[in-house]
């Protein structure tokens, strides 16, 4: 098996985590690749059977975009607060591993998007390829934003609110839910959107397929606003822009060791669907 070591050397911790595994590593596997600073071309490693990612979700989001559009399976091995997507711990990393050595696993495959900044002249556009959400927000002095909605090119709403969040089925456990938006099965072709402070009583989310192309616009009352996608500020736009988001051709790949499922995280990590702490006798 070749693998690639990536994650966060910035995150305490993560730098003297690698060193203490990699003698037992080196005995089981060919590592192709240490980067902890994202300083390598990742499709020069096209052919890695895996890519070990140590750190939080944040590592793992970066590794997706470094690895572009030839994606490798990973396994994430959490050393940050939560972990969605990195969910081995450190204490249980090597028995997981060894089931991976032994072949006793699964991949996952998870939407990709590509997010579209259109110009005016559309020849300095750009095309970002993200995993968790594109959020389109006002920027400071915050003021509401006025938001034109389309997919597949018919006009669906327009949006009074501080900004929009239109997130894949991994992201949706991020921004969209701190925004009041539902959590998606990791492995549906779907897109949530859903508004931030919407200025309505009415306004709700929105499930539709990712088969489906979405195109954001500011109104004529909106002077700009940021695009962010992944957590990072991509462009900063004006009315004359077009945010077109749409489905990636490849898919993040999650490798699954058994004993670790996702309704599991979601007990573990947000107690979803834990009952309450009664008092004794009442």
């Amino acid at each position: 098996m070749k693998v690639l070591v990536l994650g966060n050397a910035e995150r305490t911790g993560v730098t003297a985590e690698v060193e203490r595994w990699l003698p037992s590593l080196r005995e089981k596997v060919e590592v192709l690749l240490v980067d902890l600073r994202q300083e390598q071309i990742l499709s020069a490693f096209a052919n890695a059977d895996l890519a070990l990612v140590f750190g939080g979700d944040g590592a793992i989001l970066r590794a997706a975009r470094q690895m572009g559009y030839r994606q490798t399976p990973v396994l994430g091995v959490n050393l940050g607060r939560l972990g969605f997507l990195a969910d081995i711990h450190s204490h249980e990393f090597l028995d997981c591993f060894n089931q991976v050595v032994q072949k006793n696993y699964r991949v996952t495959q998870h939407l990709m998007f590509e997010c579209v900044i259109e110009t005016p002249d559309k020849a300095a556009g750009q095309t970002i390829l993200g995993l968790n959400e594109v959020v389109v927000h006002a920027m400071p002095p915050v003021r509401m934003l006025e938001l034109e909605l389309e997919v597949d090119g018919a006009a669906v709403s327009r949006i009074g609110a501080d900004g929009l969040i239109v997130s894949s089925p991994i992201g949706s456990t991020g921004h969209n839910l701190s925004a009041g938006g539902p959590i998606l099965g990791q492995e549906l072709s779907a897109f949530v959107i859903t508004p931030i402070c919407p200025h309505t009583l009415t306004y709700r989310p929105i499930v539709e397929s990712a088969e489906r192309t979405f195109a954001i616009r500011l109104g004529a009352g909106a002077a700009q606003a940021v695009v962010v996608v992944d957590g990072q500020a991509a462009a900063t736009i004006t009315p004359a822009h077009r945010i077109v988001i749409r489905k990636a051709p490849v898919a993040f790949q999650l490798v699954k060791v058994p004993g670790h499922t996702y309704y599991q995280t979601l007990r573990d990590k947000l107690r979803w669907g834990t009952p309450p702490s009664y008092n004794a006798g009442t």
